[in-house]
């Protein structure tokens, strides 16, 4: 039963967008912590609460990345089901 799961959750998300959402959400952990006003904890560089922005802008970067290779998925699942027809 977890075979089966495994390998429709392969065939479902791409591999390299699984590690640039997990980037993403990486990445949204420093900015939090910036904006909050703790990133002096961190780093001295982080103190100031807009140093987060720099953080917020590579984690949505990275997401955005993360849904090219999930549409590409898509789009090629479309088009071998279309195949098929």
């Amino acid at each position: 039963m977890a075979d089966a799961f495994s390998r429709r959750v392969k065939r479902s998300v791409p591999v390299s967008a699984l590690i640039l959402f997990a980037l993403a959400a990486l990445a949204l952990i420093p900015a939090l912590i910036c904006f909050a006003g703790e990133g002096a904890r961190l780093h001295p560089a982080l103190a100031d609460p807009m140093a987060g922005l720099a953080f917020l802008v590579s984690a949505v970067a990275l997401a955005g990345s993360g849904a090219f290779p999930l549409a590409l998925a898509r789009l090629a699942r479309s088009d071998e089901a279309g195949r098929r027809d």
